[in-house]
Order: structure tokens, then C-alpha cells, then sequence
């Protein structure tokens, strides 16, 4: 009777803490770093390799209910080398990246996971592309995308895999060939503080 009374207790003290660390309104605000992998796909012209770039930036998460909105900022840089039978063209872009994620979070007791989506607005601020116009890319100074992605929160340390598909066209060679860069990112992030 007694370990039915504790294990009971015990589930009912652990059920009020979930419940309590899904209900009540938080603030999270961090630091964030890691590499992407830019994808762009070939046309048949023009044959792509795919490169790792990397990104550092802050977060700020604001949740409640089991759900989250979480904004960041973060510097990016994408790299992509374009080849149509000459020398290779390597570029890179570099860029101010914003996702405005809405999502869900589960967990308690400093241990949970994530899952979450939305637009990121992306401004570029340099653009390394000096080789010949048959394969520079025409990218835009301002660019969206779509990411999707997972997390796992380990106390104050957070692992995001994400996926971002870029939404409008670039256009490279002769201006006949479009397509949109893509990428996967995997990034480490530390929580400063919470409210």
C-alpha cells in the first residue's frame, strides 16, 4: 500500500511540474553557432557541388501552453561553387539571416524537445562571386526562405537540425537557368538567462 501511495505521489508531483513548465509564460534569450550546407541543384548546363558555410547569431524564445515563438538573428554564410565544363566558380554569400519560428516544445525538469517552422528573411551584406558572368549567380539583396527543423534542449544547451528551402528564383548563367538555393543547418545554442 505504501509504494502504491509513493509511486502514485510521484507521478502526480512529476505531472504537476510538466504541466506547470507548459503552462506558465517563459522568456529565453542565447547565443547561437554552427554549419550549414547549402544545396544548389544542377540544370543539366551546369554541373554544382554543395559546400559548408557557417552561421552565429542570438535567440530569444517566448512560450507558453506548449507552444513557442522564437525570432533570432543570426550572421550566415553560404557557399555553393557553380562549374559549366570551364573552371570551377566558387561563391560566397554572406547574409543577415531572421527566422520567425512558431512551434511546439514538450518536456520539463531542464530536458525537452522542440519542433518548429516559419519564414526567414534573409539581407544579404556580401557577395564573393569575381569569376566570369557565364556562371555568376544574381543573387538578390534581399531573399526568403521556409526552415523547418527539431530541437533538443538539454538544460541551458540546445542542438537545432533544420532544413530552409529557399523561396524565390536565382538567376546564374545566362539568365535563361533559375533555381533556389537550399540548405541544412545543424547549430549548437547556449541560454543566457530565462524569465
Amino acid at each position: 500500500m505504501k509504494k502504491t501511495l509513493l509511486l502514485s505521489l510521484a507521478i502526480f508531483l512529476f505531472s504537476v511540474g510538466v504541466s506547470k513548465a507548459q503552462v506558465i509564460p517563459s522568456f529565453s534569450f542565447g547565443l547561437k553557432g554552427g554549419l550549414n550546407y547549402s544545396t544548389f541543384p544542377s540544370n543539366g548546363i551546369f554541373n554544382n557541388d554543395n559546400k559548408a558555410g557557417y552561421q552565429a547569431g542570438a535567440w530569444a524564445r517566448i512560450g507558453g501552453l506548449g507552444f513557442i515563438f522564437q525570432p533570432e538573428l543570426y550572421f550566415t554564410s553560404k557557399n555553393v561553387t557553380v562549374n559549366n565544363g570551364g573552371a570551377p566558380n566558387k561563391q560566397q554569400f554572406k547574409s543577415f539571416d531572421v527566422p520567425l519560428l512558431v512551434g511546439g516544445k514538450v518536456g520539463a525538469l531542464g530536458l525537452g524537445g522542440r519542433f518548429y517552422g516559419g519564414p526567414v528573411l534573409s539581407f544579404t551584406t556580401g557577395r564573393d562571386n569575381a569569376f566570369d558572368d557565364a556562371t555568376r549567380l544574381k543573387y538578390k539583396d534581399a531573399n526568403y526562405a521556409l526552415q523547418v527543423g527539431a530541437g533538443v534542449d538539454i538544460s541551458s544547451l540546445s542542438i537545432d537540425l533544420r532544413y530552409e528551402g529557399g523561396l524565390n528564383k536565382i538567376a546564374y548563367g545566362n539568365d535563361n537557368s533559375h533555381t533556389r538555393i537550399s540548405l541544412f543547418s545543424l547549430a549548437v545554442a547556449y541560454k543566457l538567462f530565462s524569465l
